[in-house]
């Protein structure tokens, strides 16, 4: 099977890491795969130095330039699938005639409905399978009035760790001077709207007044950046927020917290919750969107029914309060990904719905 897979985004976030998680499962498996990513982008640059064929895109014109190059490759060459990860990636695809001369196959890692106009369900009826993330996402699909039969559920995968144990604990918190005894509250994601960082910062204080040790370790970057950290400073918990920047190797972070915590609202699922419980990390995360796919309330970690600062602060404290109880839902966590979320199962899955595209007509 030769698989041409787009993906438009300039930044690193989840959904690139599932794309080149999907290339390298595909080699593994024995099917030649090749990428369509932004010139420049961390995506092309890590597939690159994995070896991969890379047609670069002009990150000026992203979906002109996308859909000429894709026009003459498939000229030039026979794609039994071409895999559109992103919208824009969609688009190109459609303009190019993709439907026309291979199976189209498109993921929807968003919750929000799609547009109702005839354009934008126009690029995905032309799709022979659309790849959903999540239940709650293929039902988001579905809404938008199309053809529940062409929708698959693939869950998002990790790679499995190894077990965190002290040591590598303690090396890991010496990258930003945590002491021995302080305990680790983390967050990774962008710090964009949506993404909740806002609400945890609102909640350390009362966190502190119990627990006065304790870190919030943020992971990640982006427009909101300046604001959360002129929040920290209003409430006087500067110096307990650790700004870690965007990291290239983000699992340095999780060998370092002690609780993870999710507040995104509407996650289509939530990679880095996922990388966080693999990591034998017990997570709060907001009870939204499909993140209850993921977590089991209580049994594989904790859901927060409600937005506002003290429902996380009361998670927090739950946690902080037991540990042998979050050391429980930890363990609890990691089985969860050995058994549903890894990596492997997501490639299987993506696999199973090429071969279903194949199969159907468009």
């Amino acid at each position: 099977m030769i698989s041409l897979h787009l993906d438009t985004q300039p930044a690193w976030r989840g959904g690139q890491n599932q794309v080149l998680l999907t290339l390298r499962g595909l080699r593994a498996r024995g099917h030649a795969a090749e990428l369509m990513a932004l010139r420049g982008g961390r995506l092309a640059a890590r597939a690159a130095a994995d070896g991969f064929v890379v047609h670069p895109i002009s990150p000026r014109l992203v979906r002109l330039d996308a859909t000429w190059q894709l026009r003459r490759l498939l000229k030039e060459r026979r794609f039994d699938i071409v895999h559109a990860h992103d919208p824009h990636g969609l688009t190109a695809a459609y303009l190019a005639g993709a439907h026309q001369r291979a199976a189209l196959v498109v993921h929807r890692r968003v919750t929000f409905p799609l547009s109702r106009s005839r354009w934008a369900l126009e690029r995905y009826r032309a799709a022979r399978r659309i790849v959903a993330i999540s239940r709650f996402v293929a039902d988001r699909v579905i809404e938008s009035g199309l053809d529940a039969a062409r929708i698959g559920i693939v869950h998002d995968g990790v790679e499995f760790p190894a077990l965190v144990t002290p040591e590598l604990h303690q090396e890991a918190r010496r990258s930003w001077k945590i002491p021995d005894g302080d305990v680790v509250l983390g967050c990774v994601g962008y710090f964009v709207e949506g993404k909740g960082q806002e609400t945890l910062i609102r909640a350390l204080p009362s966190v502190l007044e119990r627990f006065p040790s304790c870190r919030l370790l943020l992971v990640g970057d982006g427009s909101l950046r300046s604001r959360l950290e002129n929040l920290a400073r209003e409430l006087r918990v500067a110096s307990s927020v650790i700004f870690a920047g965007f990291l290239d190797d983000v699992s340095a972070a999780y060998r370092a917290m002690d609780v993870f915590l999710s507040p995104a609202q509407l996650e289509g699922l939530g990679s880095s919750l996922l990388a966080a419980m693999a990591h034998s990390l017990p997570a709060i995360a907001a009870d939204s969107g499909g993140v209850p796919e993921v977590i089991d309330d209580g049994s594989n970690g904790l859901l927060v029914r409600g937005m506002e600062p003290y429902d996380f602060a009361k998670a927090m404290l739950i946690l902080l309060d037991d540990r042998a109880r979050a050391a429980k839902l930890g363990a609890a966590a990691r089985e969860t990904i050995e058994q549903k979320f890894t990596a492997e199962r997501m490639v299987e899955g993506t696999i199973e719905n090429y071969e279903k595209a194949l199969k159907a007509t468009s």
